[in-house]
């Protein structure tokens, strides 16, 4: 298993508290200045704010190298995945849309 996928899943199985009424999913970031990926665990409980807690960044600026990494998490755990800052990329392999819509926070 690639190092940084076990780092991320270690991270989110720590916060991963499987309570009742909580939404949890992670999210991915674009960041195009210092070209890396960005991880987040968000949770939140019905009627209480968003807590997003970062996992780890990704220096390696490949979408090939994080399909693999995406490709990891979706075998490990159901969870939900949402990317920002990745609008009109394409997946290097399927070559399918990463992100359908520009987000509100972009």
């Amino acid at each position: 298993m690639n190092k940084d996928l076990e780092i991320i899943y270690s991270r989110m199985q720590l916060l991963f508290k499987r309570t009742n009424r909580t939404r949890y999913w992670f999210q991915v970031a674009n960041d195009s200045y210092d070209r890396s990926y960005n991880f987040f665990f968000n949770s939140q409980h019905k009627g209480e704010r968003l807590k997003s807690v970062p996992l780890h960044k990704i220096d390696s600026y490949d979408l090939q190298y994080l399909e693999q990494i995406i490709d990891g998490l979706r075998k490990k755990t159901s969870l939900s995945i949402k990317f920002i800052g990745f609008t009109d990329l394409r997946w290097p392999k399927t070559q399918k849309l990463i992100q359908w819509r520009r987000d509100i926070l972009e």
